[in-house]
């Protein structure tokens, strides 16, 4: 019993000796905030609004809520994948002039969509918004929706913008790889929806979409619904066009496919970058003289 205790009691110094394992260094503890990219498609004219597609990075300047920011990416005359619905008022109000609307429809279009690369829909809107064709590279499988639709009842303008915006446009991620735009047929006005117009701007704004509005009222006076069209076109970076005879419908489609290819492409990553959910006002300025440039007015930041 004693040789045994001696033993154990002069081992204890040796284990006491015995050099530590260093323990495994632990990671620091980091925090990661993705920071979005805002992609910006825009369109610079000169006083005759020709468009002017020969302008470099270093000749444009973007401002977001006033502060100045950093281009990380640029193109002229971009060539990305289109993405397009195309929104039909069929309420009653434009019965008298459907016909020849849907062929001007019709052939914007056959001349606007490449197979190879672009995508478009049709929605039609009178009492209730109805998606008519679905995304498709088909020209003729949309020609022939078009053509089958039937012109009566309400107006739901406002929600077949937000419907397009949020359940349709989105479908192809992330945006800066595809332009994302809504041609609406329209006399503007709306008697039947859901949503407020302002729900279906800010709809328009969070798909980054840019949307041309073509109105149908003939009567020579521009009435409340066309500056409905027009705000709606002015705070994306679209355009709006008043063909006041039906024989102008058809260049008022084909104004829209030619400004569909001469557009800028322009991509920032805001600094400082805050995750607020609120709109931030966009501005982007060229240092050529005389020439204007058309963009959407902002974009909705991400929330907490």
């Amino acid at each position: 019993m004693r040789v045994g205790l001696v033993f154990f009691l002069c081992l204890l110094p040796l284990a006491a000796q015995a050099p530590k394992r260093p323990a495994a260094a632990q990671p620091e503890a980091s925090i990661v905030v993705e920071v979005p990219r805002v992609p910006l498609l825009f369109t610079v004219t000169d006083k005759k609004n020709r468009f002017i597609t020969d302008l470099e990075q270093n000749e444009f300047k973007v401002f977001d809520n006033r502060k100045q920011q950093q281009i990380i990416g640029f193109a002229r005359e971009s060539n990305l994948p289109l993405r397009i619905g195309i929104l039909i008022d069929t309420s009653n109000s434009i019965r008298d002039r459907f016909r020849f609307e849907q062929e001007a429809a019709i052939e914007f279009i056959r001349g606007v969509l490449r197979e190879d690369n672009d995508k478009a829909f049709l929605v039609s809107f009178d009492t209730a918004a109805e998606l008519a064709v679905d995304f498709t590279h088909d020209a003729e499988k949309l020609a022939k929706g078009v053509r089958g639709l039937r012109a009566g009842g309400g107006t739901s303008m406002y929600d077949a913008i937000y419907f397009a915006c949020r359940d349709k446009l989105p479908e192809d991620s992330p945006p800066e790889q595809f332009r994302r735009a809504l041609v609406i047929l329209s006399d503007g006005d709306d008697n039947q929806s859901r949503v407020s117009r302002e729900e279906a701007l800010e709809m328009a704004h969070r798909a980054e979409a840019v949307l041309y509005t073509v109105s149908t009222n003939r009567s020579g006076v521009k009435m409340e619904g066309d500056k409905v069209l027009q705000r709606f076109a002015e705070q994306t970076g679209g355009l709006s066009f008043y063909p006041f005879q039906a024989t102008d419908l058809a260049q008022s489609f084909e104004n829209i496919a030619n400004e569909l290819r001469h557009q800028y492409f322009l991509l920032y990553a805001p600094s400082p970058f805050v995750a607020d959910g609120r709109f931030h006002e966009v501005e982007i300025h060229t240092l050529a003289k005389d020439l204007r440039v058309r963009a959407r007015k902002g974009y909705y930041a991400p929330a907490r």
